[in-house]
Formats: C-alpha cells, structure tokens, sequence
C-alpha cells in the first residue's frame, strides 16, 4: 500500500454471514436492505434489525422471499434509488464443458420491474422479453432520491437501452409506465453493456464497441482478448468511471491490461495491469477493485493506476467448500450500511449532571 494512500485501507466484514434459502448468483444493497438473486429464480429480500441493548450488534434477517414468474436464473439486480425501482434481468443459462470452460446461453432473457423497497411488480408495466444485456444510463442511475424537504413533483424519466438479437431497443421508465422510444440496427452477440448519456460501450465475444446513440455509430475500440492462438473464452468487464468514461479490461495471454477510454473512443489516463484475467471489478471512486481467481483482491487508483493495497486469499480459498470462496464484487451506488462490533464495543453508559439556571 502507498505511503500517500488518502483513504484508510479496505477490509472485508460479513454482512450476512449465511445464506440458505437459495444459491447466490447476484445481489445489491441500498440503505438498511440487501437483495438477493438466486439461480432458482427467487429474490430475497434481507432488512437490518435494530437491537434495543446498544451492546448488541445489528444484524440482518431474511424478511420476504419470492419466485420470479418465470422460474429462471436471476442475472443481475439493478437499482434506481431516484424513482425506488429494481430491474430484474432473468433467464441466463451455461454450459460446462469437461475441460472446465463455460458457455453462457440466453433463453428468451426477460427485464422485470419491481418497486423498492417492498418488491413488488410495477403495475401496468409488462416484461421485456427477448434481452441479451441491458444498460440502464449511469447519469440517471446516479440522480439523488427526492427528500421530505422537496417540493413535490413529477420524476424525470430513467432511459435505458435493452440489447436484443438483431437491435439495440431504446426506453425511459417513469413512475407509471414505460416509453419505447426507437431501436438501432445491431449484430446479435451481446454480452455486456454500459451506458453513459448518449454513448453505449458493448462488449461482444471478440471486441467492445462504442455507438453514439444520437447518430447510431459504430466502431469496435478493443479486443476483449489479445490472445488470438488461445480459444478460452474471456468475461469482458465494462467499468462506468465517471462523465463518459469507460474501463475496458482486455486479456493479452500473459496478463489482462485496462485501458481507459472516453465515449468518442479517445484513450485517457495511464493502464491498469493484473497478473491474471479478474473474477469481477467494480469502481469504488476514486478507486477499482478487483478480484482476482486466486481469491486476493487488489486496489488500484483511478488517478495514479498504481496499486494501493493487496487483500490476501484467505487460507480456506483452495477448500472445495464453495461457500466460503471470494466469487464476486458488487458495487453499491446509493450505499449500505454496514454494523460494526467495533461501535457497541466503544459505547459505554456515562452519567450526565445537568445545573440549574
């Protein structure tokens, strides 16, 4: 870790130490709440319970549970804490090969809408079937919830686009209802998608392409793997950084490098490099974090690109027990809380005198 490091170092702490009502395969938090996805098809919903003895930590409980209409694997939970909405992607199936390499599948991948915190289904707003990936605009996912202090009004509608086959479909969810706007030509493949105002980056099996969403440009920017003589197949990883800046990860055989780059397809700022290809990267401004398949986790600083801190493997990472291995990183946009021990531990009951005036 660097000696001019501004922030104080990461650490992991167990926010629900067991989950037993399904296999995890996406989740997100927002305040006081943490959603599951399971690859069952069901959405859990934990709360934090407050403890009335200040000596006890808080913990959180499984509250609600419930299947999707369709049974299928969850993908990926995306919240709108501006308009208290989630959508749900479902339907992503994969294949195991012998040789230890997956295959990712869609079988008719459907976009559900959902309220927060009480997840229940949007009235009047049907699913949107047919989705490779999704893009909800990261300006619009960053808006600030309105407060009781604000002046009542309507909400400014969410746009996001949905990548389908053979066309990238444009929307805006409202609080009511939802609005197609247009679609764009588009080549099927998609496996990951990020939007920034009016610039798309889209990452297939071989490149990542950048489209103007004004003009319905075009152009591939990178390779999501270098390695042209190795078939293994590479996750492509898409990081919003901030404006209309993009972290684009590519594998080059020996190491993966990440290359920052505007929404024109202009590179910016120095490159990221990791030893090995990451398990999953999220952005924790000004840092991004990674896990890498050995199981540590590195910080690297978005300004600088020099690493700032090593999370070791732990030592149960090579146990077959897949409920204790390092599997992913979520970042949350509208924060959670998280309890700490260290805070009941601190307080402690003092006598106050109060003097009369």
């Amino acid at each position: 870790m660097s000696a001019d490091q501004d922030v104080p170092p990461y650490f992991l702490h167990p926010l629900i130490p067991a989950i037993t009502a399904g296999t995890v395969s996406c989740t997100q938090a927002l305040g006081s709440e943490v959603y599951v996805g399971c690859t069952n098809g069901e959405l859990l919903r934990y709360a934090l319970q407050a403890e009335s003895d200040p000596t006890k930590q808080e913990s959180y409980s499984l509250i609600s549970r419930q299947s999707l209409p369709n049974g299928k694997p969850v993908d990926e939970l995306v919240l709108i804490p501006y308009m208290s909405r989630m959508l749900i992607l479902c339907g992503k199936w994969t294949l195991i090969f012998h040789s230890g390499t997956t295959k990712d599948g869609n079988e008719d991948r459907q976009i559900y809408f959902y309220t927060l915190p009480s997840l229940d289904p949007v009235p009047n707003i049907k699913p949107i079937r047919h989705v490779e990936t999704f893009a909800v605009d990261q300006h619009h996912l960053s808006r600030f919830a309105p407060t009781v202090h604000d002046i009542p009004g309507k909400l400014q509608p969410v746009d996001f686009c949905v990548i389908k086959r053979s066309a990238i479909a444009l929307y805006s969810l409202s609080e009511e209802r939802l609005i197609y706007s247009r679609e764009i030509p588009f080549q099927p493949g998609a496996r990951l998608a990020r939007r920034a105002g009016q610039y798309l980056c889209v990452a297939d099996d071989e490149n990542y392409n950048l489209i103007n969403l004004q003009n319905a440009q075009m152009f591939p920017v990178l390779p999501v793997s270098q390695a042209m003589d190795d078939p293994t197949p590479v996750k492509p990883f898409i990081v919003f950084v901030g404006g209309n800046e993009f972290l684009l990860l590519s594998w080059t055989g020996g190491s993966t490098l990440g290359v920052f780059v505007t929404g024109e397809g202009d590179p910016v700022r120095g490159t990221l490099e990791w030893p090995s290809h990451p398990l999953s990267v999220c952005l924790d401004y000004p840092n991004i974090v990674t896990l890498l398949s050995a199981g540590s986790i590195e910080i690297h600083s978005v300004e600088t690109q020099s690493k700032i801190q090593v999370i070791a493997a732990p030592a149960w990472v090579e146990s077959d027990t897949d409920s204790e291995q390092r599997v992913g990183l979520v970042a949350s946009i509208g924060g959670y809380i998280v309890p700490f021990t260290e805070h009941s531990e601190k307080m402690r009951k003092t006598t106050l005198r109060f003097g009369r005036q």
